[in-house]
């Protein structure tokens, strides 16, 4: 991969996150992540392989609703035959905790990164890292 790349890598990270608002079929996100070697550290776990995605996926659009998630910054560098892209996303989302009567709104900035390697000739997500995430005033938390 090279700087030619870069496009193509900002409009992954903001399909990804349109494809998460809409709790898209694992069908269509399968293609972004790689096949082998996949590594999410999220705050909550760190996942290995598509396996563990697809179970964590398939949990979280049971526990989020309503989200929204828009890509403030997508940094781009190249290492080799890797792209490391650097992510700030403003991420939404309200949550409901039983027993509660009402759901919370989860408000804050999630800084990332990916490392993106070439599959089959199309970018994949490698390595996927939530490094922080900044609540907003009155946010919920997880």
């Amino acid at each position: 991969m090279n700087e030619s790349h870069t496009p193509a890598l900002q409009q992954m990270a903001r399909d990804w996150y349109h494809l998460l608002d809409i709790h898209a079929p694992m069908l269509e996100l399968m293609p972004m992540v790689a096949k082998e070697g996949l590594e999410m550290v999220l705050p909550e776990v760190t996942l290995h392989g598509q396996n563990d995605f697809v179970t964590w996926y398939q949990g979280v659009i049971r526990i989020f609703f309503d989200e929204v998630h828009e890509v403030k910054k997508a940094d781009v560098t190249f290492v080799g035959d890797e792209a490391h892209v650097g992510i700030v996303v403003h991420w939404e989302a309200s949550v409901w905790k039983p027993p509660a009567r009402n759901s919370e709104r989860i408000n804050c900035e999630a800084y990332q990164r990916w490392i993106v390697v070439l599959e089959d000739s199309k970018p994949v997500i490698k390595t996927y890292i939530v490094d922080r995430l900044e609540y907003n005033a009155g946010s919920a938390t997880l």
